[in-house]
């Protein structure tokens, strides 16, 4: 089987061959059908994330050992599983939870695995899916698709179960106008499942006027370009006074000032993105404007689930996906780093 692994950050990604591995114990194995590519796996290919000030958190420190094969927003088909694999069949399509906890720690028992301190995330910290298949260690992490189109239910995984999360955190949701800062592909799935949650409105906001395009077309009341000198004071305008909840999907130093300023007394700030950056700030006027900041990273297992549940009920979210093969995966990841891409594009192991 290929698998297109980070050998050395920093570099492009390494076409492997291995021998196809066979399921043990509660394991199943997919035959690749979409893998995402997320703005995180350039982090990933990276091998750390900015901190600010001349930090930077490294990713192999926290657990990342290489080679590994990245890809987290993975659909397959059952093509094997384990002895103890139960509840899933050969030939179903499945989408795969790539946020796998240890399994033992309070945050696991509580199926809340995306807060485990110890994760084996796929793509990550175990094998994903930028490669021929993909195994997962249990059939708890799996979902079935029915007949929806692999390539537009592999974001879900990640893209989708991120902004569900995050958006499960605004209290404001259906009676306030929502801020959402970025509109990638994170920013238009946010968008597109606001709607589907029934949220009041939305206010994107970008420096780049194709995505903000995107943004207006696809439902967004309003969106503001985050370069203008005015756009916190545009953003106050249109959320008469300030915003109730702005949720960041970028993560820079500069979206986090945007965000932070354009709240409004009692207003949460609810930060997803992982650009990086720092963000200093006065600490008497949180408590004095009863001020929220709160991060919010990836979903749950049972989050997914609603989402899934959610997507069944009223459809996929309306985002522009584009396919390549997996072949081109690191022309992809250039593409996605120069901010070429609107919306997500989704590899297929077996078109090239």
């Amino acid at each position: 089987m290929r698998m297109f692994q980070v050998c050395v950050c920093g570099q492009p990604l390494q076409c492997n061959e291995q021998p196809t591995p066979e399921p043990t114990g509660t394991e199943v194995l997919l035959k690749v059908l979409a893998a995402g590519v997320c703005h995180s796996d350039l982090h990933l290919a990276e091998g750390f994330f900015d901190l600010g000030g001349g930090k930077r958190l490294s990713l192999q420190e926290r657990g990342m050992n290489l080679p590994i094969t990245l890809g987290h927003e993975n659909v397959g088909e059952v093509v094997a599983l384990g002895p103890d694999a139960k509840g899933v069949k050969i030939g179903q399509k499945m989408l795969a939870d790539p946020w796998i906890g240890c399994g033992q720690c309070g945050p696991c028992r509580r199926n809340e695995d995306n807060l485990c301190s110890a994760m084996r995330s796929l793509g990550v910290f175990s094998n994903g899916g930028y490669a021929d298949y993909l195994m997962v260690p249990h059939p708890r992490y799996l979902f079935d698709i029915g007949d929806l189109p692999p390539e537009r239910a592999a974001p879900l995984a990640c893209s989708g179960v991120t902004t569900f999360g995050a958006l499960k955190k605004v209290p404001t949701l259906k009676t306030e106008p929502t801020v959402i800062v970025g509109a990638g592909g994170l920013g238009l799935m946010c968008l597109a499942l606001h709607q589907k949650m029934g949220g009041h409105s939305a206010i994107v906001v970008d420096i780049d006027a194709a995505k903000l395009d995107a943004a207006k077309k696809a439902g967004a009341k309003a969106v503001v370009d985050a370069r203008a000198p005015d756009v916190v004071d545009q953003i106050r305008t249109l959320t008469n006074g300030g915003a109730w909840a702005v949720v960041d999907l970028v993560g820079s130093s500069q979206s986090a000032r945007l965000g932070y300023n354009s709240l409004i007394k009692g207003g949460k700030y609810v930060i997803v993105g992982l650009f990086g950056g720092d963000l200093t700030v006065s600490l008497p006027p949180i408590p004095m404007r009863a001020l929220t900041i709160q991060g919010s990273y990836v979903g749950s297992v049972p989050e997914m689930a609603e989402l899934m549940d959610l997507v069944k009920r009223s459809g996929l979210p309306d985002v522009p996906v584009a396919t390549r093969p997996l072949s081109a995966v690191n022309a992809a990841l250039d593409d996605l780093r120069a901010g070429k891409i609107v919306g997500r594009v989704v590899l297929q192991p077996a078109v090239g």
